[in-house]
């Protein structure tokens, strides 16, 4: 059976229904034309425009855009030689890109979030999903096993974290992406009555300083923080898994970054 572009589109946007404000568009490529192969990622990347090529694909379906803006902003990039060299590989390869953001964290539960809690094998420990943020209520752990814990199962190499490394936790709230922020996070602990939250990226004078008060004031508080890509990348794997069983006739790839920052 012949699928095009749209019709891909409208399935990953049918739970949620039509967005009227959304940054989630087709930024390149023809949504009429008949898909050969799907690349899902987090971030399109050059690397992952490159690997979509090689294998055939000419859908890319990525959770964030193309050219360093939430808001597709590129007049700041004008004559920049490294969006013009993207922006021209994308026109002439012929690759559709789509942009997975908006809707995927409308999905109930979170899209995004729903893949990071499968990742670290934590959904027996739900208590309550919100539209920002879960919070789950696990066995009681020290804040190192819990790092580690989640360094395995992420498959990264570190992640970021302040308070007594020792203190039993059992009551967290799990933030995907960058909703790490004080307006975000900082509620959340006396409301939902915490002991660590765990999220991927936010200003660091927000919430890691209101942590980094509250153990000086020792008090039972404690913050790990994996980096936005870390966070957000099991969900695309979930989207993958999820799309090859609606399409199996297409080939389907999750491609994976290497990840941007290295620890020296």
């Amino acid at each position: 059976m012949r699928v095009n572009i749209q019709t891909v589109i409208e399935a990953l946007i049918s739970p949620v229904g039509r967005l009227e404000n959304t940054v989630d568009t087709l930024k390149f490529g023809n949504p009429d034309t008949e898909v050969t192969g799907i690349v899902i990622a987090f971030m399109p990347t050059q690397f992952i425009i490159e690997q979509a090529i090689g294998r055939g694909a000419n859908l890319i379906i990525a959770h964030e855009g193309p050219f360093f803006s939430h808001h597709d902003n590129t007049a700041t990039l004008k004559d920049d030689p490294v969006y013009e060299e993207k922006r021209r590989l994308l026109e002439t390869s012929g690759i559709a890109l789509f942009r997975f953001h908006d809707y995927m964290h409308r999905y109930t539960p979170d899209g995004v979030m729903e893949g990071l809690i499968q990742t670290l094998n934590w959904m027996p420990y739900v208590q309550e999903h919100h539209a920002a943020y879960t919070i789950l209520q696990i066995p009681f752990e020290t804040v190192i096993n819990i790092a580690e814990h989640v360094k395995n199962r992420l498959g990264i190499t570190f992640v970021r974290a302040h308070g007594d490394l020792g203190m039993a936790c059992s009551r967290i709230a799990l933030l995907a992406g960058y909703r790490g922020g004080g307006q975000n996070a900082l509620p959340l602990f006396e409301r939902e009555q915490l002991d660590l939250i765990i999220y991927g990226e936010g200003p660091e004078w927000e919430t890691p300083e209101y942590v980094r008060d509250a153990v000086y004031q020792r008090r039972h508080k404690a913050l790990i923080v994996l980096g936005h890509a870390e966070s957000e990348e099991p969900g695309m794997e979930l989207l993958a898994n999820k799309l090859t069983s609606m399409y199996p006739e297409i080939p389907i790839h999750y491609v994976k970054e290497r990840p941007i920052f290295q620890v020296i």
